[in-house]
């Protein structure tokens, strides 16, 4: 039962962000019928939305918004792509960027505990490492309890980030990309471009089921 229940596990992590990749994949074909690339399509919605401060830019670290320098980053693949998985991920990341323009609150939100979560897990870091010599030191349960509230500090915080992604994922994927690119593809492409924008939504799913579980594991042993 153990064995069944570490691959079921392990699959539940993984397949999401399996099924992702491969959806993206399935989608980088290049399309000679598409007028431009992600990184032109990302530049053109930010000028006609009038999103003012924000720029588009290559990364090597993953697509993504940067609300602090709100920039919008694409993967050189996907800015220099004229692909459907290409345009989709650009207009995901634009959908970011409109959320940022529009105050939507769980963004600002995540935003703000992004830091929160980075310092709470290096003050966690830091008490995990002091628990041991603690314990050896007084004799007392002390360095178990430190141990307890490090991992609360580190996978509860980090748990509360990646619960209030998954919705801000969502709403830029379906409330704020897809009718944009219902504008600009044809209508044949549109039940591919849902598909895609799930997966960029569900690149999430995997962090936000270990981190949760990690947490769940904390708080057992704390009722111990």
């Amino acid at each position: 039962m153990i064995v069944i229940a570490v691959i079921l596990l392990l699959l539940l992590f993984i397949l999401p962000n399996v099924w992702a990749k491969w959806v993206l994949q399935r989608y980088s074909r290049p399309r000679a019928d598409y007028p431009g690339t992600g990184g032109e399509l990302a530049r053109h919605l930010i000028e006609r939305l009038g999103l003012e401060g924000v720029t588009v830019e290559v990364t090597e670290y993953g697509d993504h918004y940067d609300p602090t320098s709100r920039r919008v980053r694409l993967s050189a693949e996907h800015f220099e792509g004229r692909s459907l998985t290409a345009v989709t991920v650009a207009a995901h990341e634009v959908g970011h960027a409109i959320q940022h323009h529009h105050g939507y609150q769980p963004l600002l939100m995540r935003t703000r505990l992004v830091g929160v979560a980075q310092s709470a897990e290096k003050l966690g870091a830091g008490l995990m490492m002091a628990a041991p010599l603690l314990f050896v030191l007084t004799r007392t349960p002390g360095g178990t309890a430190l141990v307890v509230i490090a991992a609360i500090l580190s996978f509860g915080t980090a748990a509360m980030v990646h619960l209030i992604t998954l919705p801000v994922e969502f709403d830029a994927s379906f409330q704020r990309a897809l009718p944009l690119l219902k504008q600009y593809l044809p209508p044949y492409d549109m039940p591919a471009a849902r598909h895609l924008l799930t997966a960029c939504a569900f690149t999430y799913v995997a962090a936000s089921l270990a981190s949760i579980l990690n947490l769940g594991r904390w708080l057992v042993i704390l009722r111990r």
